[in-house]
């Protein structure tokens, strides 16, 4: 045990050294270029150093970090994240496997990767000329490409950490990324836009909708219907619960106040099923009164009703308005059901033109309705819509085959999880978040989400650890 414990050391001595004699060759390289450049790459030996010496607190700062640096999306920051972050996990499997030690990862993971290799084919086939768009759209494929990979990376990483972190811990922490988003949102909803500086307005609607670091209001919806389920989470297994109510009602306030009307629907959705598991006269009460405070607060937001109104004008509710006067209505009257209405139409139209593998990654902006003010385009308000325009029916296939084996592994935990109940109520949470999402993906464009996905995905990890990981203690607690 010990010549093989010296092995891995000196192995791994050996491997630090000749990175640290490339580090010292490029750091006379940039030397000779720009001073900038030495302050980078010390920078980032440094970071690297602080990586490697203290693995588990740099994966949760890492992970805390994430929700903060939306903002800074104009000078790439997060795009600059997910590459380091990529670099990182992929450096620390190979010194794992260079020096002999476990790499950890679970039959979903495999999956995973198989589902992230096989949307590669789009950027193979879209140069080729093999799709509805040519070569010019390429790094639009690859960014998209390089989301679903960091998600695979993030998973990945956090499945390190597998053996010397509590998953409770974990989780705990993770609501410390409700810091930046909310202090922000705060700010927006109680100090005026003109006194608030450019960089910390909301983006993509008017009126009183708050994104706080995310960028958009929906982006920030998005990731708060998840956090609204971890608190009630912690409420499940907590003893003193007073302070996650009160942390429910706070970030509850600042849900309604982004005006994601989809998300509306996906709390009902995600309450409701969480509480299912175990009906009793308390719970259907808090229940009530918690979704009749929901939608009151959501209803007495300027944006809340006009999202309400609107709804009344469309051929959902109004037998007098078919497709075709949505679509003329989409035009003048405001309204976002119409308008998404039509754009699926157009969307509709372009994809039969190109039915089998569609027209390429991030290519469906392109072929809706355009900006009559920029010229740019929208996304699809809808995530099948958008993997059958872009991919074809083979990609939509594979999309659903990949929701399909997701929802297949979260039951399996959960099934797997009878025996503490912390676990148990994690598994069932990811399993109402999920039917939420895919409900909301009909209208809503949650695979561009990418912040949420982060932490979804950090979450469906640790959902993998065995009971024999968490805290037995738990297993005793009842809500």
């Amino acid at each position: 045990m010990l010549n093989k414990t010296a092995s891995r050391s000196f192995h791994l001595n050996l491997w630090l050294g000749l990175v640290g004699l490339a580090v010292g060759i490029l750091a006379g390289f940039a030397v000779g270029v720009s001073p900038v450049l030495l302050f980078v790459a010390i920078v980032a030996v440094a970071g690297l150093i602080w990586f490697f010496a203290s693995f588990e607190q740099a994966v949760i700062g890492l992970l805390i970090l994430r929700s903060s640096l939306d903002l800074f999306s104009s000078l790439q920051i997060p795009a600059a994240f997910a590459i380091a972050l990529n670099g990182l996990t992929i450096l620390y499997v190979l010194v794992a496997l260079l020096t002999g030690k476990a790499v950890k990862t679970d039959k979903f993971w495999w999956f995973f990767a198989v589902w992230v290799i096989f949307q590669s084919l789009w950027i193979i086939l879209l140069p080729l000329g093999g799709l509805g768009m040519d070569a010019s759209f390429l790094m639009n494929g690859v960014r998209v490409w390089m989301r679903y990979f960091s998600w695979l990376m993030v998973y990945l990483l956090v499945m390190q950490l597998k053996d010397s972190v509590p998953p409770e811990k974990i989780i705990s922490l993770l609501l410390l990324s409700l810091v930046a988003p909310i202090s922000i949102a705060l700010l927006q909803i109680f100090i005026p836009e003109s006194m608030l500086p450019p960089l910390l307005t909301a983006q993509g609607k008017a009126g009183s909708s708050v994104s706080g670091t995310l960028g958009f209001p929906n982006g920030l919806g998005i990731f708060l219907t998840m956090f609204i389920a971890l608190v009630w989470w912690k409420l499940s297994i907590s003893s003193k619960r007073l302070p996650w109510l009160l942390l429910l009602g706070l970030v509850s306030f600042v849900f309604v106040r982004t005006g994601y009307f989809t998300g509306v629907i996906a709390v009902f959705l995600l309450i409701l099923f969480i509480n299912s598991a175990k009906i009793t006269p308390v719970r259907v009460i808090g229940v009530a009164l918690f979704c009749c405070a929901f939608l009151w607060m959501f209803g007495s937001t300027e944006f809340g009703q006009q999202r309400l109104t609107e709804i009344y004008d469309t051929p959902l509710l109004n037998p007098n308005i078919d497709v075709s006067r949505s679509i003329i209505l989409s035009y003048g009257d405001g309204n976002s059901f119409n308008w998404r209405i039509a754009h699926w139409t157009y969307l509709i139209n372009a994809w039969n033109q190109f039915p089998i593998l569609g027209y390429g990654l991030d290519t469906s902006r392109f072929l809706g309705i355009r900006d009559l003010e920029t010229g740019g385009g929208y996304e699809a308000h809808n995530d099948y819509l958008r993997f059958l325009v872009e991919q074809g029916i083979v990609g939509l296939i594979g999309f659903l085959c990949f929701l399909f084996v997701q929802l297949w592994h979260l039951v399996s935990l959960l099934r797997n999880s009878q025996f503490n109940y912390a676990r148990r109520n994690l598994c069932l949470l990811l399993v109402a978040l999920y039917v939420a999402n895919a409900v909301s993906m009909l209208a809503s464009n949650i695979v561009d989400a990418t912040t949420f996905f982060f932490y979804w995905w950090t979450l469906v990890a640790i959902a993998g650890w065995g009971d024999e990981y968490w805290n037995p203690n738990l297993a005793k607690t009842s809500a």
